[in-house]
């Protein structure tokens, strides 16, 4: 109907393939850190048939639209970091992917009652949500020391309100409290997953 379409592919790009064409989208962001570029770089795709109006206005930087110097070493280690990625893409995904399994096996085995938050297996490689029964994921981690997870999601960590994205998935009060988000990346190692199961396992014999 005319309406632009934006994807916001910052926890997709360098976890799995994106292909804007056949996505079929007018506008696409990519978060430079969420794939070891420097923090503060980001790219925007936009649609031949998409105009934008100028972020900044004065010189014609960008194309255009948004007026300043450059960050050139930001935008060569986005570059080099995309480069990088879609090299090791695959591999990658398949180790993400089996120590996220790995950890949520662990997790089920410590609580059959943990549930995952999301479709089994259409998910990213890296990222395992679940909800853990009748408590509450702030609390457990707090308890957790030298472990960094979340309870949302990266944009909103440090609000205490239940996601508003579980929700929508009926979850429900008593779920989305319990909600924990672990994120991996390419340099997460198997003893780290390890620990986090053993750090989950005293917090948890603690709070029974």
């Amino acid at each position: 109907r005319g309406v632009p379409f934006h994807s916001d592919a910052a926890q997709t790009v360098g976890k799995l393939p994106v292909d804007v064409t056949r996505l079929g989208v007018d506008l696409l962001t990519v978060a430079g850190h969420k794939i070891y570029a420097p923090k503060g770089v980001g790219a925007l795709f936009i649609s031949q048939d998409r105009a934008l109006q100028p972020l900044i206005h004065g010189a014609a930087h960008e194309s255009g639209r948004r007026a300043g110097t450059e960050n050139v070493a930001g935008i060569v280690g986005l570059g080099m970091a995309c480069e990088i990625a879609g090299q090791v893409l695959e591999p990658a995904g398949k180790r993400m992917a089996f120590l996220r399994d790995r950890l949520h096996q662990g997790l089920l085995r410590l609580n059959d009652r943990i549930v995952l938050n999301g479709h089994p297996t259409e998910r990213l490689p890296n990222t395992l949500n679940v909800s853990f029964p009748g408590g509450s994921g702030a609390d457990i981690l707090a308890q957790m020391d030298d472990v960094a997870a979340s309870t949302g999601s990266a944009c909103h960590d440090r609000r205490l309100a239940i996601s508003e994205v579980l929700l929508a998935m009926g979850a429900g009060q008593e779920r989305g409290l319990g909600s924990v988000r672990f994120s991996l990346g390419r340099f997460t190692t198997e003893d780290e997953i390890d620990f986090v199961l053993a750090k989950l396992g005293q917090v948890m014999k603690g709070n029974r």
